[in-house]
C-alpha cells in the first residue's frame, strides 16, 4: 500500500521544490513531492539550464568567427540548428533525471499528478482526471512555479497552432526553424538572452522595450553599457515603445509599434514575447482558505507562511525576484523554521545576485547607484573597466566594467554591478561580501590571485575610495 501520510507535502518539483525535499528529509521528516510534468520545473526543463546550454552554442560559434584573433583558421563555420536545440534538450533531460535520483537518494516520495489543497492538511493529487492519491500533511508547501505572462492582442501561439509565428520561450527553444529576423518583446532577462542567442547566430534582431532602457532592473550605468553593446553587435533597440498589433501573416508577423505618439510596422519571421511571468494559482484549492492572493502572487510572511495555519508558498509563486535560487534558499529557510532549527534567518533579498547569461554578460547584488541616493545615502563609487585587466586582454575580452556602491559613512558594500566576460560567476564573491557584510576593509585587504577577472572586483573597491592602482 502507498503511503499517504507525511510530516510534509510539497507541490511542485522545480528548484524551489525539490531542494525543499531534500532538506526536509535531512532534517528527519517523511516528505512527499507531487510533480504534474517534469522533475525540475520550467527552470530545469524550460528555463536556467536549456537556454545556457542553447547561449554556449552561440558563444562558441561567435568565437569561431574570430578565431584569426587568437592565430587560428577556421573555415567553413556553419551551424545545425536541430543539433544545437537537440543538446540543449540532452542536457535539461539528463539533470531532470538526476532530480528523480536524489528523490530516491533522500526517501522522498513522489506523486506524478496535479495536487491541490483539498481540506485541512489534505492534498488530492490527480492525473489525467483520475486520482492518484489523497495524502495529509500538518505543512503543505506550495512551490508551483510561475508562466509566461500574456497580455489581450499579444497572445503567444497555441498548441494546435502548426505554424507557430508568435513564441513564448519554450516555442524560442525548441525552434523549427532559424528565423531571418526576429522581435523580442521585453528586454528583462528572458528576453535579452534570446535576443542575444539569436542575433549571435545571425538573426536580424529587434528588441522592444516600454521603458525608457534596456535590462530595466539594474543599474542605469550598466544597462546604457549593454544597450551600446547589443547595437554594436547589430541589435535593433527600441525603448519607451509599446506593441499595439500583432497581425499573423502566412509565414511571418506584422508588428506594430508605437513611440512618442507615432507608430510603425515592423514585418519580421518571428516574434518572441517576454513581458514577465504570472504565479500559477490556480486550481491549487486556495478557495475557502485563507490564503490571500495579490497580482496572481500567494501573499506569505518572512518565513513563507501563509495566512492559512500549515500552509506556505515559496519560489515565483510568491514574486519577485523571480530567480530559480532565490526559490531554493527560501524553500530550505522554510522547513528549517518548521524544523526548529536554531539560527534560521529570513530570506534578505537585497543579498540574492542576478544574472543575464546575454553577451555580455551581466550580473549584480544589492543596490543601484541611483536607489542608494534616492534613499538619501552618502555613497562612494567604484569603476574598473575590463581594458586595463591582464586575463580580460588575454582572453580578447577587454570590453566591459565592475562598478561598487559602497556607504560612505559606513564601509558597507551597498551593491555591485558588473558588465563583461563571466561576470555571472563573479558576483559571488560580492554576495558573500554583502551576506557577511564585509566592509571595504576586509575587502582591500582580501588577496585577490593574478591573473584573474576577479582581480577587477578588488580594484573597483579600490577606485570608491581613491586607491585604485591600475587605472
Amino acid at each position: 500500500m502507498v503511503e499517504t501520510n507525511f510530516d510534509v507535502v510539497i507541490i511542485g518539483g522545480g528548484p524551489g521544490g525539490y531542494v525543499t525535499a531534500i532538506r526536509a528529509s535531512q532534517l528527519g521528516m517523511k516528505v512527499a513531492l507531487v510533480e504534474r510534468e517534469h522533475m525540475g520545473g520550467i527552470c530545469l526543463n524550460w528555463g536556467c539550464i536549456p537556454t545556457k546550454a542553447l547561449l554556449r552554442t552561440s558563444e562558441i560559434y561567435h568565437l569561431m568567427h574570430n578565431a584569426e584573433a587568437f592565430g587560428l583558421s577556421v573555415k567553413d563555420i556553419k551551424f545545425d540548428l536541430a543539433k544545437v536545440v537537440a543538446r540543449s534538450r540532452g542536457v535539461a533531460g539528463q539533470l531532470s533525471k538526476g532530480v528523480s535520483g536524489l528523490m530516491k537518494k533522500n526517501k522522498v516520495a513522489v506523486f506524478d499528478g496535479h495536487g491541490k489543497l483539498a481540506g485541512k492538511d489534505k492534498v488530492s493529487v490527480e492525473k489525467d482526471g483520475a486520482k492518484v492519491a489523497d495524502l495529509s500533511a500538518k505543512h503543505i508547501i506550495l512551490a508551483t512555479g510561475a508562466r509566461a505572462r500574456t497580455m489581450p492582442g499579444l497572445e503567444p501561439d497555441g498548441p494546435l497552432v502548426l505554424k507557430k509565428l508568435v513564441w513564448t520561450y519554450k516555442e524560442a527553444m525548441v525552434p523549427d526553424m532559424m528565423p531571418k529576423s526576429l522581435l523580442v518583446v521585453g528586454s528583462g532577462a528572458i528576453g535579452i538572452e534570446f535576443a542575444s542567442f539569436y542575433r549571435t547566430l545571425g538573426a536580424e534582431v529587434t528588441v522592444v522595450e516600454i521603458m525608457d532602457r534596456i535590462l530595466p532592473v539594474e543599474d542605469e550605468e550598466i544597462s546604457k553599457l549593454a544597450h551600446k553593446a547589443f547595437e554594436k553587435q547589430g541589435m535593433k533597440i527600441n525603448t519607451g515603445t509599446t506593441v499595439k498589433a500583432l497581425k499573423r501573416n502566412k509565414d511571418n508577423v506584422t508588428v506594430t509599434l508605437e513611440a512618442g505618439g507615432k507608430t510603425s510596422d515592423v514585418t519580421v519571421d518571428r516574434v518572441i514575447l517576454a513581458m514577465g511571468i504570472v504565479g500559477n494559482v490556480e486550481n491549487l484549492g486556495l478557495e475557502g482558505t485563507k490564503v490571500k492572493v495579490e497580482k496572481t502572487h500567494v501573499v506569505v510572511d518572512q518565513w513563507s507562511a501563509t495566512a492559512e495555519p500549515g500552509v506556505y508558498a515559496i519560489g515565483d509563486l510568491t514574486g519577485p525576484p523571480w530567480l530559480a535560487h532565490k526559490a531554493s534558499h527560501e524553500g530550505v529557510i522554510c522547513v528549517e523554521k518548521i524544523a526548529g532549527v536554531k539560527g534560521v534567518h529570513p530570506l534578505n533579498v537585497k543579498n540574492i545576485p542576478g544574472c543575464t547569461y546575454c553577451w555580455p554578460q551581466v550580473a549584480s547584488v544589492g543596490m543601484t547607484e541611483k536607489a542608494a541616493k534616492e534613499k538619501g545615502l552618502n555613497v562612494k563609487v567604484g569603476r574598473f573597466q575590463f581594458i586595463g585587466n591582464g586575463k580580460a586582454i588575454a582572453l580578447g575580452e577587454p570590453e566591459g566594467l565592475i562598478k561598487t556602491i559602497f556607504d560612505a559613512k559606513t564601509g558597507e558594500l551597498l551593491g555591485a554591478h558588473m558588465i563583461g566576460a563571466e561576470v555571472t560567476e563573479m558576483i559571488q564573491g560580492y554576495a558573500i561580501a554583502k551576506t557577511g557584510e564585509l566592509t571595504e576593509a576586509e575587502l582591500m585587504h582580501t588577496v585577490f590571485p593574478h591573473p584573474t577577472l576577479s582581480e577587477m572586483m578588488h580594484e573597483s573597491v579600490l577606485d570608491a575610495f581613491g586607491r585604485v592602482i591600475h587605472m
